[in-house]
């Protein structure tokens, strides 16, 4: 069965509901929306679920309570796409035809693309606050450690919330100075940039907070093996092969490698250089060979930072390209590039790094110095932010 819609959106995640949700705010009335799953996230709450600082339940609603109102929920999920003859088939073999495509399924976890991790997963100290069901986990194995050594890795390649990976190690350490046990452990951070940060104002606080808690910071390096049996991963230069240098664990903080949708990479949308993302003009957000084919959020080529704060600006852009696609109007609305990455430093501080695509600082708050932690931003991180999705991110009001 082919079933017609004037609007197709594949994902139901902060970019596919606030897109949706604008659209049906602006009057348009066949909306609907490819999701298979039945629960929503606000994953940038993991980070603090795994510090300990906040309940994995609270992260989590219904996601038929998101789904706007006269939005058609298709409660499947994507397998291919057919952008010449306009059509989106399902895994159960449904087709729906679209006269215009949002594409915007998230991105891919490849946890077997580091050897060792999948199988070393949610055992004897492994965890990742990039799964809901692991990062309570996360906060277990931290609070537990008393003495030996942790190690918090960061893959290379475009990954959700970079900045997530070194968070928790900041949270992790402020806790265990708290306990009066950090000197007794030894923390690593493994991260494949040269610096902390791509913003030198930024990498300098960055790495003054490292230093203050003793974090050896291990830069242009990735894990690349982890050896569960013997607590240890394999630590390689990027790009470099051999073994490299062995780290010992008592608690590992993983992060996949992470890739788009594998159904993406093999449709004619991807970019085919590899990284098979949704090949988008990275102002309009307007497919570059299908300009009825629209992309933002993870799956999405611009080179932005991917992050939900990214989807907050991108949205807007799509909905007024998207309208004036279809009135036969150019194209005007344009995304900067901007994208948000809070960095959380300690239990009661934060760094709000704000950036356009030149890495240009672009600062919410500019009376706040946007290169130092800040009390403040520790309440907008776990207060203000979770208020401002559900209720107007999600309403297409913000």
């Amino acid at each position: 069965m082919n079933t017609r819609h004037q609007i197709l959106i594949v994902g139901g995640g902060s970019a596919g509901i606030s897109v949706a949700a604008r659209l049906l705010r602006k009057g348009h009335s066949d909306v609907a929306v490819i999701e298979p799953s039945d629960m929503h996230y606000y994953q940038p709450l993991w980070t603090l679920v795994g510090g300990g600082q906040a309940q994995a339940s609270t992260t989590a609603r219904s996601e038929a309570s998101v789904m706007p109102k006269g939005a058609t929920w298709i409660r499947n999920a994507a397998a291919t796409v057919d952008p010449d003859n306009n059509t989106v088939t399902c895994t159960d073999g449904a087709t729906y035809s679209y006269d215009v495509l949002v594409v915007c399924p998230g991105i891919q976890l490849d946890w077997n693309r580091t050897e060792g991790l999948q199988d070393a997963l949610g055992t004897d100290g492994v965890s990742s606050n990039y799964r809901y069901d692991l990062a309570p986990r996360t906060w277990e194995h931290i609070r537990d450690l008393r003495s030996g050594s942790a190690v918090f890795m960061m893959p290379s390649g475009p990954i959700k919330c970079a900045g997530a990976p070194q968070k928790i190690a900041y949270l992790a350490s402020d806790y265990w100075r708290s306990q009066g046990v950090l000197d007794d452990i030894d923390v690593h951070l493994v991260v494949p940039t040269p610096r902390l940060f791509g913003i030198p104002a930024i990498a300098d606080s960055l790495d003054v907070v490292a230093a203050d808690y003793g974090i050896t910071v291990h830069t242009n390096a990735e894990v690349t093996s982890v050896d569960a049996a013997s607590h240890k991963v394999g630590v390689t230069g990027v790009g470099e092969g051999g073994p490299g240098t062995m780290l010992s664990y008592d608690v590992l903080h993983a992060v996949p490698r992470q890739s788009a949708p594998d159904w993406i990479k093999s449709s004619v949308l991807s970019t085919g250089d590899g990284g098979g993302y949704v090949e988008i003009d990275k102002h309009s957000m307007q497919h570059v060979r299908y300009p009825n084919v629209f992309s933002l959020g993870d799956a999405g080529s611009s080179p932005n930072s991917k992050t939900g704060a990214a989807i907050r600006k991108q949205a807007p852009v799509v909905v007024d390209n998207i309208e004036a696609f279809l009135e036969g109007r150019p194209l005007v609305a344009r995304y900067n590039g901007y994208g948000s990455c809070p960095i959380v430093t300690s239990s009661h501080s934060m760094l709000l790094a704000e950036f356009d695509y030149d890495l240009n600082l672009t600062p919410s708050f500019p009376l706040i110095n946007p290169t130092r932690p800040h009390r403040s931003f520790w309440y907008l991180k776990k207060y203000g932010l979770p208020f401002m999705y559900w209720n107007l991110m999600l309403k297409g009001l913000a």
